[in-house]
């Protein structure tokens, strides 16, 4: 079981680094150094920025239970 969680997290963790880069810069910090602050926000979000959202999430949730599972799985296997 923990080789099939451990590669799950590796996996789900490239995705999330993936999915943080294809997010647009909000403003503050970081971004405006690079150049995100000059665009400006019409004041909506796109049907695309909302679906990236909610994927980002969903494969955060996926990579959050991956990690609580190894701590466990480690914790009572003796390993």
């Amino acid at each position: 079981m923990i080789p099939l969680f451990t590669v799950l997290l590796v996996i789900t963790s490239a995705i999330m680094i993936l999915l943080v880069l294809l997010h647009k810069g909000r403003g503050g910090g970081l971004s405006d150094m690079f150049g995100g602050g000059v665009s400006s926000s019409l004041g909506g979000s796109s049907v695309a920025e909302r679906n990236l959202d909610r994927f980002t999430i969903g494969v955060g949730v996926i990579w959050f239970a991956c990690i609580v599972a190894l701590g466990l799985l480690k914790a009572y296997s003796g390993a």
